[in-house]
């Protein structure tokens, strides 16, 4: 299972760098079911001039309708602690999972998804955790933006 994991968690990660190197926040995630990725995505506020499109909403977005055993039998791979707006579509669709690789930089809504029986996994992993620390520290109003400060 953690070669599985690795893979996704990298899928999210290159989604991420993705985003930076458009200009946007390095946040990525990635959606899978049956060990197949439904939908892969990344914060594309800034590309887009959205208010709503994080990482997770992004990949929803991207994975299209399903029904929703789908989502039920499903895992939300993302780079950073899944912020309130994403832990609330992460709830709606009964997603049971969520594998985070970081949330030293930024914690979302963890306890809330624990307290509504979402399995929480945090990787702690370094390059995510550089990621944003990067990203931070270049762009501090626009990290402030994307968080709601």
């Amino acid at each position: 299972m953690g070669l599985v994991m690795d893979e996704f968690m990298k899928a999210a990660i290159d989604e991420a760098r993705a985003g930076r190197a458009e200009g946007g926040i390095p946040i990525g995630a990635v959606l899978v079911h049956d060990g197949q990725i439904l939908g892969q995505g990344h914060n594309r506020r800034v590309q887009m001039g959205s208010a709503i499109r994080h990482g997770e909403t992004d990949a929803l977005e991207r994975a299209g309708r399903h029904p929703a055993s789908v989502y039920q039998n499903s895992v939300m791979y993302t780079t950073l602690s899944p912020c309130s707006m994403c832990t609330g579509a992460i709830l709606l669709y009964g997603i049971p999972k969520v594998v985070i690789g970081e949330n030293k930089t930024f914690i979302g809504e963890e306890a809330l998804l624990a307290e509504r029986g979402v399995e929480v996994v945090v990787l702690n992993d370094q390059s995510c955790v550089q990621m944003m620390q990067d990203f931070i520290r270049d762009e501090p109003n626009l990290w402030n933006e994307d968080i709601g400060v």
